[in-house]
């Protein structure tokens, strides 16, 4: 997404005139407001059915339900989100609409010759922030791939009485069998060792 490509927009206004305002702006800089809701109730499941590039939301400020509607969008479905206040809000406010996924807090309302620096800087924003995430998410899981790793080698080491580096070798071995990733194929040794030795410990049933 790469602004100034023209982008599909749900906009968020109660207020017809203002809402008219805002689209005309977006219309002149080449954008479609595809859909206008009064409220930001049911807004996943209203992106997951329009699929616009960007929310915008235009009100007085964000209440506690535009909060948490925006917060569960950026969790499921992220998009930029440009939010226009009608008022100054705190600094909590603003804290608390970037948190929610907010990619642009602006103040005073839409101004037709601020439209593309707005949107070209919530884009931005916006990907850089996702990059950011997929970046976290990758270290995330490579650590929670290591542990795995290193947990079944451990249970290896003790099954087949071998050092570690047998071990990781027999590991990648089945991984590479079996075409998995060797996570994966570590998880498989840790349920399989696991549960042998949970069978082990049960005490044997006296014949009758």
């Amino acid at each position: 997404m790469n602004s100034p490509e023209p982008l599909r927009i749900l906009l968020i206004d109660k207020d017809p005139e203002r809402a008219s305002q805002v689209c005309a702006a977006l219309r002149h800089e080449g954008h479609e407001v595809i859909r206008q809701r009064p409220d930001a109730n049911g807004l996943t499941a209203a992106v997951a059915r329009d699929q616009p590039d960007m929310v915008i939301i235009d009100m007085d400020s964000p209440d506690r339900d535009t909060l948490e509607n925006m917060s569960t969008l950026n969790t499921h479905a992220p998009r930029p989100i440009v939010f226009f206040a009608d008022r100054p809000g705190d600094r909590a406010t603003i804290h608390a609409a970037v948190k929610a996924g907010v990619s642009a807090y602006v103040v005073d309302g839409i101004q037709p010759e601020r439209v593309r620096s707005i949107i070209d800087s919530a884009v931005a924003q916006f990907e850089s922030f996702q990059a950011l995430r997929t970046e976290l998410e990758e270290t995330r899981s490579a650590l929670e791939d290591r542990k795995i790793i290193e947990k079944a080698k451990g249970l290896i080491m003790r099954h087949e009485h071998c050092d570690e580096e047998t071990a990781y070798r027999l590991l990648r071995s089945s991984a590479m069998e079996h075409s998995e990733r060797l996570a994966v194929m570590a998880g498989r040794v840790i349920s399989l060792i696991e549960s042998r030795s949970q069978g082990s410990d049960k005490p044997a049933q006296k014949a009758s």
